[in-house]
């Protein structure tokens, strides 16, 4: 896929879900890949051209999906639990690489993504050869639940739910099933630090330094506490998005990262 054209959804069924999906560029099913984890209101469609970007950028592939609930896949049937992540993790995404042959594999996740590859790569059940993590989430803050509340705030009164609607098969419940869990008194007390000194891949952590949902007590988390080496970039003037807000820069320090990781391999 160029980046000039829109992808070409392709459908799986996981966990009982179905999924919707694309790749960039065609796998062979034993090289190295990429594989995008959209944020807490993303898509496969909302990380736009950046995934085709890093494909050009490093020659991998990268497949790109939409979670349940979230795009085209199958709509959220009820309320989020306060796993949710882990269940993405733990039990979705490794039906995923069974079904696509994803065995070597580099996890690029952007905020609730980038928790959900936490979590994946530190539970150890399935091999990964790193970690790109973009304001990624190892416990809650006040600043994440400020953030959130603001996302309720304007989405009771400026034109978001129709912005979300553009991008997902039915916005409110997408919208309700994030916000909702996030903001539940049961969710203060989430926290997946525990899976961080089981992580050895290398890592990649990128936090915008105005990050309106975290802080860098964050990266700091997962350098402290990850077995394995940790390079942690703060991009100034950029908020929670930083491959959108500064996207020259952070496809630049992904490449570089991820072309360094494949390059160990064929030595």
């Amino acid at each position: 896929m160029s980046s000039a054209n829109a992808p070409d959804m392709q459908h799986l069924t996981a966990a009982g879900r179905r999924l919707e999906y694309y790749w960039t560029a065609e796998h062979d099913g034993e090289s190295p890949a990429l594989i995008f984890l959209h944020e807490g209101l993303g898509s496969a469609g909302l990380w736009r051209d950046f995934p085709a970007l890093l494909t050009d950028a490093t020659g991998l592939p990268a497949l790109v999906y939409s979670r349940y609930g979230y795009g085209g896949s199958d709509v959220l049937e009820g309320p989020r639990d306060v796993e949710y992540m882990h269940t993405e993790a733990l039990e979705t995404l490794p039906v995923i690489r069974d079904a696509l042959d994803l065995d070597d594999v580099i996890l690029v996740g952007h905020s609730d993504g980038g928790s959900i590859a936490a979590i994946h790569a530190g539970a150890g059940h399935m091999s990964v050869r790193g970690l790109i993590l973009e304001a990624p989430h190892f416990f809650v803050e006040d600043a994440s639940i400020a953030g959130i509340e603001d996302a309720k705030t304007a989405y009771e009164t400026t034109d978001l739910p129709a912005r979300i609607a553009r991008r997902h098969t039915d916005g409110d419940k997408t919208f309700r099933g994030w916000n909702d869990i996030w903001l539940s008194p049961e969710f203060r007390d989430w926290n997946i630090e525990e899976y961080l000194p089981a992580i050895t891949c290398p890592t990649l952590v990128i936090q915008g330094v105005d990050d309106e949902y975290g802080t860098e007590a964050q990266p700091a988390a997962i350098g402290r506490q990850s077995s394995g080496p940790v390079d942690a970039v703060m991009v100034p003037d950029c908020g929670h998005t930083p491959h959108r807000d500064a996207t020259e820069g952070v496809l630049e320090v992904m490449a570089d990262f991820a072309v360094a990781l494949t390059a160990e391999a064929d030595d």
